[in-house]
């Protein structure tokens, strides 16, 4: 991702973290790895170039599992990287990040600036673990100053695994087209089963009922969605609403796996004295 340091004369220096790389000046290629992968028109050393990407893909995931696996129940946390410190959305995300640390919950941006920092900082003045997934940008900047645990990626898809894989909810405050792609990419996971029941909160009515309604008058209607897909999602701008919704899903799931543990032990016991019974000699008359 693109950043910019101070030298020692006080001048800005361009500057992009790679993963564990960081680049600057004339050796910052003009392309991210991302780009690079998916472009289609250099094709020519696709056997040998794609063979190492993949390596490379796999060390992103194995660090971002092997980082992240101690990490407590967390809330991933999506908005805007160009909002202001005096924006709605900006305190917003300060303030439902607060009450999620002080709830337990340790929270997952993408590190960088904008609603992400507002988050990050939310969480870790509540004293919550704060978390900053990074990506390599052409532009933006780097991780943010309340960033408590860091990992910066190359490719999009494997960061965007860690924030489903070690969240137990998602809060979507408003955002641009990186901010709908976590959105509806979440509620596809839910939709589709590929994810238990996966609390997801929209935060800031004044920019998402617009969003809600054309799902509810044109997908909906059209029978692109069913009525009760409508209901994958909370929309409110009430922060005790946001995090009571996430606590209370939490409860139900845990509830709900305890009942199924519940269930398959007595099956067990049932089928073990089943046998017990079936083992034991007959004591009728002798034939």
């Amino acid at each position: 991702m693109a950043n910019g340091s101070v030298n020692g004369r006080g001048r800005r220096m361009p500057e992009r973290h790679q993963g564990a790389v960081t680049v600057r000046r004339a050796v910052i290629p003009p392309s991210t790895a991302d780009e690079r992968l998916l472009d289609s028109r250099q094709r020519g050393d696709w056997k040998t170039r794609d063979a190492w990407r993949a390596l490379r893909i796999l060390s992103e995931f194995v660090e971002g599992f092997d980082t992240l696996a101690d990490l407590p129940p967390a809330v991933s946390i999506f908005g805007s990287a160009r909002s202001k410190p005096d924006s709605r959305e900006w305190q917003l995300a300060e303030q439902v990040a607060a009450a999620l640390a002080r709830a337990g919950y340790a929270v997952i941006t993408g590190g960088g600036p904008g609603v992400m920092e507002a988050a990050n900082k939310g969480c870790a003045e509540a004293g919550g673990l704060s978390v900053g997934l990074g990506i390599e940008l052409p532009f933006e900047q780097g991780l943010n100053e309340w960033v408590d645990l860091g990992i910066d990626f190359r490719y999009f898809f494997a960061r965007k695994t860690m924030f489903v894989k070690y969240a137990q909810a998602f809060v979507v405050l408003p955002g641009g087209f990186g901010t709908m792609d976590e959105l509806f990419e979440a509620l596809t996971l839910v939709q589709t089963k590929k994810v238990t029941r996966f609390p997801v909160v929209l935060m800031g009515t004044w920019y998402w009922q617009g969003l809600v309604d054309w799902m509810r008058d044109t997908m909906a209607t059209e029978g692109k969605i069913a009525p009760a897909d409508l209901r994958l999602f909370c929309l409110t701008d009430d922060v005790d609403d946001a995090v009571r919704h996430i606590v209370n899903a939490d409860a139900e799931i845990a509830a709900e796996q305890e009942a199924v543990l519940a269930r398959a032990a007595a099956e067990q016991q049932a089928a073990a004295a089943a046998e017990s019974i079936s083992d034991e000699p007959a004591t009728g008359p002798e034939a």
